[in-house]
This record gives C-alpha cells, structure tokens and sequence, in this order.
C-alpha cells in the first residue's frame, strides 16, 4: 500500500475488470465504501485524459462524492444564539477523542472572544469528569460537573452560564455505545432538557468519529443520528492518510456535513473542513 493514492490507483487503472477490481480494492482499503468507491472510479474513468490528468481527475472525483457545501457557507464557523448562552452538545461513542475535541472547540471560541463554560455530563467514562476539568483548567474557564444524570448537569451549566454571563457552553455528553437503545435514550433527554432551558438550544448537535475504524464509524454515525439531530461531524485521528476516505463515507451514510477535522492531540489540531484541500491531500499523500 506504498505511495500516494493517485499513484497506486495509477498503476492499475483502466477500462478492464481485471484493473477496475484492483482500484476498487485500493479505495475500499482506504474507508471510501462500496458507494463512493464506485461512484469515484465512473468519475474518473468518464473524464480520464491520459495520465497526465490522473492525479486531477481523481482529486475531482473525491470532491465529487462529498456533498456540495451551500454557498457562503463557513463549516468552522460556530452558531452564536441571539441570546446567551449558546449550547453546544458533543457527542460520540467512547475512544474517538470526544472530550478532547470539546477541549478544541473550546479553545477555538476563546480565541475568537467568546466565553466558554464547559460541561461534565460524561458521566459514563470513569474519569471523563477530570479529564475535563484539567482540560478546563488550561483554557482557563470554568467546568460544571455533578450526579451521575447528563440532563441535569446540562440543565445545571446552562443556569451556571446565565448567572455568570456566559456566551458559550459546551456540553460534554455522555460517552455511550452507539448500540445500547436505553443509553442513546438518555442523550435524547439530554437534547429534551437543553432546549426546555434554552430557547433554540441545542444550538450545535456535533458528533465526533474516529477515522481509523472504517466502516464501525458509519454504523456509530447512523444511530447517533437516528436518535438526537446532527449540525456536524469531528473527524479525528487524520493525522495520516491510509484510511482517509472515510471523511466521504461518513457524510454520504448521515447526509451531515463534515465540519472538523481532528489532526492531532493539540489544543489547534482542530482543522476547517475544505474538500479542496482534504481531496488533494488524500489524493497526493
């Protein structure tokens, strides 16, 4: 699997179903599903114009499979409520780097003047409470942690951020197995509560998937979006390429945008979305 993903698919690429199998494999190895992979491979072969244009045409295919951002949209830019505080919700299964990106999008709405109080209500990871209050600790703003109830740590940091003039809060909710029906529950009581305490909340529903995990990461996507409403999605892990692809096979199985890209363990390791540039990357290497 040695090379960039334009040069391996390069040298296989044709019109015969010998070549066509061994691109497929090639794709379907780096996360892209079998829909994607062939709507990529009938993209390039109908525009194909000789191997000069390859490495094109496939960065043009890739940004094909994504769906079209809406016109003057920024993904990296956040929801802001026209009356504070805005709610913002986390959600993910345990292991893709949930709290960590709350920690980024935290220190994003620092940096850009706003706010933040975060909030505990991972009440299900033994020690995600004081990951995040050291978390807290560094950005320098306040963490709401309580009982073992994720609503009533939301209902209790949203009073917390009104009393204290708080623009912002980022709800860490909890870390459940995208599998357990009683589990995804309590994260609709979750979505219930913010928005009774706050009108128009959850203002962001964004949910974080590990890129590395390939096609468990689709299934996560589904169910979270099956059981609570989605503004976006925190690819992490990206900081190498092999399995890349799933950044398309996440957004076709959900039809929710890609708005994040986690790129490392640091606090700006927390990338803007553009199909421009994660096509070129993914295809050059």
């Amino acid at each position: 699997m040695g090379g960039a993903l334009w040069e391996r698919l390069a040298r296989v690429f044709g019109r015969g179903a010998r070549e066509r199998r061994e691109a497929e494999r090639i794709l379907l190895e780096a996360d892209f599903g079998v829909e994607a992979t062939e709507e990529i491979l009938d993209r390039v072969a109908g525009g194909e114009n000789g191997d000069v244009d390859f490495q094109a045409a496939l960065e043009r295919a890739v940004m094909g499979a994504l769906a079209p951002a809406p016109p003057g949209v920024d993904p990296g830019a956040l929801a802001r409520a026209p009356a504070p505080p805005t709610v913002m919700l986390v959600f993910g299964v345990n292991g893709v780097g949930k709290t960590t990106a709350v920690a980024k999008l935290g220190a994003r709405l620092a940096r850009a003047g706003r706010s933040v109080l975060l909030a505990a209500a991972d009440t299900f990871r033994a020690g995600a409470a004081e990951q995040l209050l050291v978390w807290a600790d560094r950005l320098g703003v306040p963490c709401v942690t309580g009982t073992n109830d994720p609503a009533a740590i939301a209902f209790d940091a949203i009073a917390a951020a009104r009393a204290r003039g708080v623009d912002t809060v980022l709800v860490d909710t909890a870390g459940r197995l995208h599998t357990e029906a009683r589990l995804l529950a309590e994260l609709k009581k979750v979505v219930r509560v913010v928005a009774k305490q706050q009108p128009g909340a959850p203002h962001e529903s964004l949910l974080v998937l590990d890129a590395t995990v390939g096609q468990n990461a689709v299934h996560q996507a589904r169910a979270f979006a099956a059981a609570v409403p989605l503004s976006g999605l925190i690819v992490t892990k990206l900081d190498g390429t092999a399995k890349g692809g799933s950044v398309v096979a996440l957004e076709r199985a959900v039809r929710v945008p890609v708005r994040f890209l986690g790129t490392g363990e640091g606090l700006d390791d927390l990338e803007v979305f553009d199909a421009q540039s994660y096509a070129r990357r993914l295809v050059s290497g």
